[in-house]
């Protein structure tokens, strides 16, 4: 997987209604039983992408994501109109990746061909388990057959797309998750997000499990879990080159390596992130409102929805890089941190984190994580941050 230049750009563009809220999901995601005025939105979408142009001029675009929420939600039309701002206000690249990420509940083929006309080329669909039961536990709204219908739908309108699922499940065993992980790789083309279910605060699934009504496998099937997910996929030419991303070798999601690469990106919308190059600024990172009604007022009042707007210190743009850089197969530059931090990374760590087997350096200079290693990502981290 060859690393791209520093002029990698994203743009992220955030759709924050769904048809229900997930018990195990922390994302910014909203309930409405009335209609959305997608115009409204749509012309919100285009004032904010102006305002974030007009600070990052001369950038082309080399991948965009509409995420959510659910963005399969949205008409066509409103797609369609979002791209069309992003391409009057920065460059867009000729082979430019553009994301959806859609639910197989919101899946039907013709607004599939109409987001294709619009311009989109890849679709991540959140199947999240190939097990109605456990599907209903996890408060999804299709079933094992609507969601492989969605893949199929999307597989004879798209020419790249990949889903979601989540394992470590309530009472998941190693070989149901074996069985379960085969038949997904059946349906895959080249790429599967494969997340390991975590319990996070103020959700329906925390308070279940602080009551012990929701039990998740303990750590040690945890592990097993993971090291059934690395091994069968691997067998499968879907190596990990991320730690919940496996894909066939030039499959990967460009989008999200921008992401993991540290490289600039364009947050829009309600409750979206973004790390922009400012001239005379350095990074920045910024954050906008995470209420929709209050960041559409906020964008029609302002121009821009920004609740967060702050310069990054060397220290602190260095942290994230090993943080997000890490998380990669491929691993990280230690010439480019030190760019990035003004310190180089402390070679008597890396020694010590390379007699416990945990991370490597490779022929291509790259300091990587091992297999070993990846279970216990976050101390790795913290030690050569510290």
């Amino acid at each position: 997987m060859a690393n791209p230049d520093s002029q990698a750009f994203g743009v992220y563009v955030h759709w924050p209604f769904c048809l229900s809220k997930c018990p195990y999901c922390d994302f910014n995601s909203h309930v409405r039983h009335a209609a959305i005025d997608e115009a409204r939105f749509a012309r919100a979408f285009a004032t904010e992408i102006a305002s974030t142009a007009a600070r990052t001029p001369g950038r082309t675009v080399s991948t965009i994501f509409l995420g959510g929420g659910t963005p399969s939600l949205m008409q066509p039309a409103t797609v369609g109109a979002v791209l069309d701002a992003i391409g009057k206000h920065w460059t867009v690249a000729p082979d430019v990746e553009v994301t959806l990420e859609a639910n197989p509940t919101s899946v039907e083929a013709e607004r599939f061909r109409g987001y294709r006309a619009a311009g989109v080329n890849r679709v991540s669909l959140g199947v999240q388990a190939l097990n109605d039961a456990e599907l209903k536990e996890l408060g999804r709204l299709h079933t094992v057959r609507e969601a492989l219908d969605a893949v199929a739908i999307a597989r004879s309108v798209f020419g790249r797309y990949s889903f979601d699922l989540i394992y470590a499940r309530p009472r998941q065993t190693p070989q149901a998750w074996s069985e379960e992980l085969k038949r997904a790789i059946a349906e895959a083309a080249e790429h599967l997000s494969l997340y390991q279910l975590t319990i996070e605060p103020d959700t329906p699934f925390h308070t279940l499990h602080a009551t012990g009504k929701l039990v998740i496998p303990d750590d040690d099937t945890g592990r097993d879990l993971y090291d059934v997910t690395q091994e069968i996929c691997g067998l499968a030419g879907l190596p990990a080159y991320e730690v919940s991303n496996h894909a066939r070798p030039g499959a990967e999601c460009r989008h999200n390596l921008v992401y993991w690469r540290a490289h600039e990106y364009a947050g829009i919308g309600p409750g979206a992130h973004g790390r922009l190059d400012v001239e005379g600024g350095g990074r920045r990172a910024t954050a906008t409102e995470r209420r929709p009604e209050s960041w559409l007022m906020r964008v029609e009042s302002l121009g821009h929805g920004l609740v967060t707007d702050d310069a990054l210190t060397r220290e602190e743009r260095g942290d994230e890089f090993l943080l997000m850089g890490l998380r990669l197969a491929e691993g990280i530059d230690p010439v480019r941190y030190q760019a990035i931090s003004g310190r180089p990374l402390d070679p008597e760590r890396i020694t010590t984190l390379t007699a416990q087997g945990l991370v490597e350096s490779g022929g291509d200079g790259f300091l990587r994580v091992t297999p070993a290693g990846f279970p216990v990502l976050d101390a790795v981290v913290a030690d050569l941050a510290a």
